[in-house]
């Protein structure tokens, strides 16, 4: 079992969901997978847009890919070209699935965003940064964990003071 390093943080309004996802991506690089959880509301998709259009190159409408399973953005990180790759795995039914869909190259060479991650089963990455999301009670305010193996806990450390400071 990986060594894991894990975080909370409290998200008081969908700017501040906006705000961790922006600061996420700039810590993000080409093999990493941010495995996004939650209940259905819960702002994985509202993360997933912030993160995308924080690297994207040409920012633009990130629809959800409830239908299309995956869609595909171009990014920058640290001047070199990179795929972003979203996921939406609610509707899969076995985690043998995802291989037709091309996540192992997606987890290889570009950066990988998936909500429901469950449903990955034995084809969850090893190198990986898990965030859930959940619903505190007055319905506004987000609990962000962030939870990842040992290539981000300095990346992790850094995530935090950022988050902090702003």
């Amino acid at each position: 079992m990986p060594d894991l390093t894990k975080t909370d943080l409290t998200l008081p309004n969908p700017a501040a969901t906006e705000r961790l996802a922006a600061i996420v991506a700039a810590e993000a690089r080409p093999g990493d997978a941010i495995l996004l959880s939650g209940d259905l509301g819960a702002g994985k998709t509202h993360f997933a847009r912030a993160f995308i259009n924080a690297l994207s190159d040409a920012p633009e409408e990130v629809p959800s890919p409830t239908f299309t399973l995956v869609q595909s953005y171009a990014a920058t990180v640290a001047g070199h070209p990179v795929e972003i790759a979203h996921f939406d795995l609610y509707r899969l039914k076995s985690p043998e699935e995802t291989i037709e869909l091309g996540i192992e190259e997606a987890f290889a060479d570009g950066i990988s965003l998936v909500e429901w991650p469950d449903r990955l089963g034995p084809m969850t990455p090893k190198r990986r940064l898990a965030l859930r999301l959940e619903i505190v009670s007055d319905g506004g305010t987000r609990r962000a964990t962030l939870e990842g193996t040992d290539d981000w806990r300095e990346r992790l450390g850094r995530i935090v003071r950022r988050f902090a400071q702003a």
